[in-house]
């Protein structure tokens, strides 16, 4: 995981972040927030007001100065959730600016800066060269240093042909030759696509970010009315209602903070993909996660470890398990998947057999093929194969053998307990099974738990066969599997569940998973896999590890739970500042309203200034609950709504009480007002 958090606190942060609050202060851009473009324009009636009103100037003063507080501290949350991506964004467009590449025409190579190359060009990268920008591998293999962009440090190996031909701009070659050709647009790299999402100033709302500014702008709109009404209503019955006063109401009533912590909610949930290694092309995307209801995830390296390893020698009849072990091993020998080392090490482990020398004059390996579908050896006269059951029949009834009905069982038995089995024969005479056990990750089973109670549906995507598919789907806890999966398969069973009603999410790496990716609510490309993957998926995943599905759920939903449980407490909060403003307003002029001044504020303007101070305040308090996100707890919709309103609802209007009665208590003190 890369280091590129900063921490909240940090003069790194905050000091760039105080200049920022005060540029946002442009009407241009305030009026695309209505609730704090209300309480600006308040603010500027109020400080207009020190000098055209003759008493209690001193009251007004402190108004204004709290008003433009409110403003700030709103701008501020803003400014710290932005800073905490712009040094990064710094540098990575430093590191695009500064690097130098060696153009490929007419087989001519001419030095040019990064910046100027075009999709189609080619570029040669060797050791110790920074790769200029996204393109795909056409020639050579290299090992590349991605810790730029990933922050991992083990290289990983980059090749012309096949899945692992994608290369990603600002990342390093630490070894050989390759040729590269561009893929990416001008200002379209994948480093420009990590800037502009670094950059909380260029994010767009999302969907239900403008609808929750649509209702609170409503929100706003309705209270304006309100204290613009209650002017007539104080001339009518002696009420001095000074534009102050009605200016200090309105703010306190509509709900400025969550309309000061909206913006920076949503930079937040970027940030934490970001520094979690997962890019997303949108705010869009990350707000899509936490609205997932079915998780379609592969099967290998995600539900289980992915390296098969053997676990059993299973001899046919009237052959020793020690026989069926040197066959295995001999046949294994030049095999380095880890499949076929893992049959060398069980070999010696369980009948001490050593491995043979690979330079044996009549030793001929025959490799794996797609289409034999087995490996094996021939030496000292001795023609030994493994390899699938199917293929491994085939074989022996073509060279005139039996296949045993018992090798059957045991290869049937093996499937149905999650295993995969490998026939092992030499000649036309079958030896047995060797069974691969392919093991689930520790702790996916509680986890994919945790996803039901959120009601969320997980299905197991594999290409094994049914048998072994259903085996590993009971051990892991998936609630369904597609077993031989291909990727029509897959695009099939997305828009299925898309048709129903379902908001689904994949992984994928290769390209015959960019239609699915593409089709899909929301798409993980690896980056280790094929530029097609990336481009189709709205996300990337820079670590490249399947499981960072589920993070990538849990921090979109995170952020939905952020936003709802502060747009609750900034609404509750109005409770108690209506109880705070209106008695005290009014009880002077109407007593019979006086028990409703529950809170005993000292006096009419104690109480105006103590609620606007408070609501200045808060809106600082909850910055770092904002960045941070709620407490994420895997619970379902109902259960969270119910803490919610608990919590937050409950809470928003308990804190007011307290918070604004201790403010009341200082100013009266200290005879503010």
């Amino acid at each position: 995981m890369t280091k590129r958090s900063t921490s909240l606190f940090a003069p790194s942060v905050l000091v760039p972040a105080v200049a920022e609050s005060l540029k946002k202060l442009d009407p241009r851009l305030m009026v695309k927030n209505p609730v704090m473009f209300v309480t600006l324009v308040g603010a500027v009636l109020t400080t207009i007001s020190i000098f055209t009103v003759e008493t209690d100037r001193g009251f007004i003063v402190q108004l204004s100065v709290w008003l433009w507080f409110t403003v700030l501290f709103a701008n501020f949350a803003e400014a710290v959730a932005e800073g905490r991506g712009k040094a990064q964004a710094d540098s990575l467009r430093k590191a695009r600016k500064d690097t130098m590449a060696r153009r490929l025409k007419n087989g001519e190579e001419t030095k040019v800066p990064a910046p100027v190359l075009e999709k189609g060009d080619l570029v040669v990268c060797e050791a110790g060269d920074v790769i200029p920008a996204d393109g795909e591998v056409i020639e050579g293999i290299a090992s590349v240093d991605e810790a730029a962009i990933t922050g991992e440090s083990a290289p990983v190996i980059r090749e012309s042909g096949g899945d692992r031909s994608a290369v990603t701009g600002g990342t390093r070659v630490i070894s050989d030759r390759i040729v590269v050709r561009i893929t990416s647009e001008k200002g379209h790299t994948f480093l420009d696509r990590m800037i502009a999402m670094v950059e909380g100033a260029k994010r767009q709302k999302t969907p239900n970010e403008i609808a929750l500014t649509i209702l609170l702008a409503a929100m706003t709109l309705i209270f304006l009315l309100v204290c613009v009404t209650l002017k007539p209503f104080g001339v009518y019955s002696g009420v001095d209602f000074s534009t102050p006063v009605l200016v200090a109401l309105l703010v306190c009533l509509i709900p400025t903070t969550i309309g000061g912590l909206l913006s920076a909610i949503g930079i937040s949930g970027i940030d934490r993909l970001i520094r979690r290694n997962v890019m997303a092309t949108s705010g869009r995307a990350v707000e899509a996660a936490g609205d997932i209801d079915v998780l379609l995830l592969d099967k290998t390296g995600t539900i289980t470890i992915g390296n098969r390893q053997a676990s059993d020698f299973r001899p046919a009849p009237g052959v020793t398990e020690a026989e069926l072990a040197d066959a295995a091993q001999l046949s294994s020998l030049a095999d380095e998947t880890p499949e076929g080392r893992s049959i060398v090490v069980l070999a010696k482990e369980k009948f001490n057999l050593r491995g043979r020398d690979l330079s044996h004059p009549h030793a001929v390996f025959v490799p794996f093929t797609a289409q034999t579908r087995m490996s094996g050896v021939d030496l000292d006269g001795r023609r030994i194969r493994k390899g699938a059951a199917d293929s491994m029949k085939a074989h022996v009834e073509g060279l005139g053998g039996t296949y045993p009905g018992a090798v059957a069982g045991i290869v049937e038995a093996a499937s149905q307990a999650g295993r995969t089995p490998l026939v092992v024969a030499e000649g036309s005479r079958v030896l047995g099974v060797v069974e691969l056990k392919d093991v689930v990750k520790g702790g996916i089973k509680e986890r994919f738990a945790q996803l039901r109670k959120m009601g969320i549906k997980t299905v197991m995507i594999t290409g094994d066969n049914p048998m072994t598919a259903a085996a590993i789907a009971a051990e892991a806890g998936v609630d369904d599997f597609m077993a031989q999966a291909t990727p029509e398969d897959k695009l099939r069973r997305i828009r299925a569940e898309q048709a129903e009603g379902h908001l689904v999410a994949m992984t994928g790496d290769g390209t015959n998973d960019a239609p699915a990716l593409a089709q899909a609510d929301v798409g993980v490309a690896m980056n280790t896999g094929t530029q097609a993957a990336r481009e189709a998926g709205n996300m990337v995943d820079l670590d490249s590890n399947p499981t960072k599905l589920i993070e990538i759920v849990e921090i979109g939903k995170q952020l939905l739970m952020t936003r709802g449980s502060l747009t609750t407490f900034s609404i509750a909060n109005d409770i108690a500042k209506y109880f705070a403003i209106l008695p005290a307003m009014l009880m002077v002029t109407f007593p019979a309203i006086a028990p409703l001044n529950v809170m005993g504020l000292d006096s009419p303007e104690s109480a105006i200034l103590s609620a606007v101070i408070f609501n200045a305040l808060i809106i600082i308090a909850l910055i770092p609950l904002a960045l941070k996100g709620v407490p994420y707890r895997p619970l379902g919709a109902a259960a969270i709504l119910r803490r919610n309103l608990l919590v937050y609802g409950l809470g928003g209007v308990v804190v007011p009480f307290i918070g604004i009665k201790a403010v009341d208590l200082v100013i009266s003190t200290l005879n503010l007002v």
